[in-house]
């Protein structure tokens, strides 16, 4: 009787068992592996179970009251260990339908992401047990303050895990956060802004980061939050603008300017008549005190020196450049002309900002050796090993004509340097100019051609009056730029140095050649001495045995060997255009590239053959039109009336 109870026992039990795995809620979503997984089997190492003889009952000893036999209770079955299969399960179905295009909007992104989580056979990589792993509590920390290195968090949003309890939620969460490490990486890289909305003359060749090895990386890595830094830029002065940015932020928008000194009283100039090279006149100490001139303060003689300060000067102050001091330039010396303001155009946090964005757009290897041009500062720095070489002045271009962005590889310097004018140049400044005065060329030595098909070559031959001075440095790139040496030396003595078409004019191109040079030919021996000794009336090509990147930057905002943050005058507009993308509707389609009309700059120029042959049938008076184009000179040269033409009855004088 009591084997017979016992049986019924455990058949009840078992029965039990399945309703309770059957009705409840997790274990009716899981396999038949997994429920039978849940059920506790036997330990085999434990005592063996009961048998019947074990529990089968002693009689008691007879009394009055009978006694019930007892059986022990069973023991609690045990819960089945929690995993993320049902995760996985939904990642699978949202991943094959469309609910991944609500959550990963770039076409790229979603394939990879499809690929990546199908090679992994949907695991997630942001959740363990139904939580956030310690990856995804990394990631998310640290996508919360990329605000640091010049991002904006909202860009990157990240899930609350801890609200996501069905999974349905954790699914959507692994996803979201899945596509914002991915949007991070890549605006790390290279830039939230592609330099396509910003203007027509910036070129890089960029490589994003591919979004599966981001997702490989992350998986691999024991620091989530490090992994995704790394994708910053790797420059000592892109560091250390994000150290001044925090300092900026932590001083509530100020830094102290150290060894900022007050500037002494400025000096003005007597009225009197005018001076000109080779007077000497009491004034013009004062004109060498005003214009801190290098040299004795005291000498009265208006030599070149002076002569070259006064036009820089007069460069500056949008006045007629001669060099002569007269009355309006003496005017302005003193004041009383206003003359163009200077200093950082935008808010320090913004204009640090935009300069980060910048350095994204920059190769992320700059090269062993190269050159670094920061067009703003007007400055031209050699690197070796990362070390300044040397260090120069230049001249860049003037607005409108801005000197371009772009990296490119210096392949070899020619002396001696005949000057093929660009077609951008033959159009809209020289052709514009034959039709005021046919022998302007003349005047300044360039040569016009004109092939059958009637396209025009302007040419200037090698020589000392050369606008591209005695000696070239040849870096190819698609904007014709180069660096060259210049024979309007003036220029220099200003602080503001942007007069060009887009060309860079070294200050010292006899030492950058023989610095250059050591470099890449040492065993040469090429100095400025022995650069010189090869000037004459024919190129001279030195080729390079290893090219030289060439970097033309735009930093408005850097920081200088002493550790001190400098601003420079956003001359071409490029901070105002980023900060407005940032801060306007743009912002949230910025990374993707637009069409820009194809540069025209190289395009032949073609005239009707023989147009401008002939001699002139009018005078001209005023400054040559070499100073006019390339000497800095701000007025417009002065033409007289061009008498009309009759054409078809009709006086026209076009």
């Amino acid at each position: 009787m009591i084997s017979v109870d016992f049986n019924r026992l455990l058949a009840s039990t078992a029965l039990g068992l399945v309703l309770v795995l059957g009705s409840h809620p997790g274990m009716a979503q899981q396999t038949d592996k997994q429920i039978d997984a849940g059920v506790p089997m036997p330990d085999t190492s434990l005592v063996p179970p009961p048998t019947i003889k074990d529990i089968a009952v002693t009689p008691a000893p007879p009394t009055n009251d009978a006694v019930t036999p007892t059986v022990a209770a069973p023991a609690p079955i045990a819960t089945a260990a929690a995993d993320d299969s049902a995760v996985s399960d939904r990642l699978r179905e949202m991943i094959a339908g469309k609910q991944l295009d609500r959550v990963i909007t770039r076409r790229a992104d979603r394939e990879v992401v499809d690929s990546y989580y199908k090679a992994h056979n949907y695991a997630p990589l942001w959740i363990a047990a139904g939580v956030a792993n310690a990856r995804a509590k990394s990631a998310i920390a640290y996508l919360g303050q990329v605000d640091a290195v010049g991002l904006d968090p909202s860009d990157y949003p990240t899930p609350d895990f801890k609200s996501a309890t069905t999974p349905d939620a954790l699914a959507e969460a692994e996803l979201k956060l899945t596509a914002s490490v991915l949007t991070f990486a890549r605006h790390a890289q290279v830039g939230r802004i592609h330099f396509t909305r910003v203007a027509n003359d910036i070129q890089f060749d960029q490589n994003a980061p591919e979004p599966a090895s981001v997702l490989t990386k992350l998986a691999d890595a024991t620091d989530a939050g490090a992994t995704l830094d790394s994708y910053n830029p790797p420059q000592a002065e892109f560091k250390a603008l994000r150290a001044k940015l925090a300092e900026l932020r932590n001083n509530g928008g100020v830094i102290a300017k150290p060894g900022v000194e007050s500037k002494a009283p400025q000096v003005n100039i007597p009225a009197g008549k005018i001076l000109r090279p080779g007077m000497k006149d009491a004034r013009v100490t004062a004109l060498r005190q005003r214009l801190n001139i290098a040299g004795d303060k005291n000498n009265p003689l208006y030599d070149d020196a002076v002569r070259d300060a006064v036009k820089a000067f007069q460069t500056g102050a949008d006045l007629y450049v001669d060099g002569n001091l007269g009355p309006n330039t003496v005017s302005a010396m003193n004041g009383e002309r206003t003359v163009a303001a200077k200093g950082p155009s935008a808010n320090p946090i913004d204009t640090i900002i935009v300069n980060m964005e910048r350095w994204r757009w920059l190769p992320r290897d700059l090269g062993n050796l190269h050159v670094i041009v920061n067009v703003p500062d007007y400055t031209l720095t050699l690197y070796d090993n990362d070390k300044v070489y040397w260090h120069t002045k230049i001249v860049v271009g003037k607005p409108g004509k801005a000197t371009p962005m772009v990296s490119a590889e210096m392949k070899f310097i020619t002396v001696n340097p005949t000057w093929n004018v660009p077609p951008s140049i033959i159009e809209n400044e020289y052709l514009p100019a034959l039709e005021q005065d046919p022998q302007a060329l003349d005047r300044i030595g360039l040569k016009l051609t004109q092939d059958a098909d009637g396209t025009i070559h302007i040419s200037q031959p090698p020589g000392a009056g050369n606008a591209l001075g005695r000696i070239r440095f040849n870096f190819p790139n698609k904007f014709l730029v180069y660096q060259h040496d210049t024979p309007d030396k003036y220029l220099f003595a200003r602080e503001e140095r942007a007069y060009s078409h887009g060309c860079m004019r070294v200050q010292n191109p006899l030492t950058y050649g023989e610095k250059l040079l050591s470099l890449v030919l040492p065993n040469e021996h090429y100095t400025e001495a022995k650069l010189e000794s090869m000037f004459g009336g024919n190129e001279i090509n030195i080729n390079f045995p290893k090219n030289i990147w060439v970097h033309l930057t735009y930093q408005t905002a850097f920081v200088d060997d002493d550790g001190r943050l400098q601003f420079r005058k956003d001359i071409y507009g490029r901070d105002a255009r980023m900060i407005a993308i940032l801060k306007g509707g743009e912002h949230k389609i910025a990374d993707i590239a637009i069409e820009r009309m194809p540069n025209t700059s190289s395009r032949p120029v073609r005239m009707p053959v023989g147009m401008y042959g002939g001699s002139p049938s009018y005078g001209y008076s005023g400054p040559s039109f070499f100073d006019f184009l390339f000497g800095g000179a701000q007025a417009a040269p002065q033409y007289q009336p061009r008498p009309p033409r009759n054409v078809n009855g009709r006086f026209s004088w076009r």
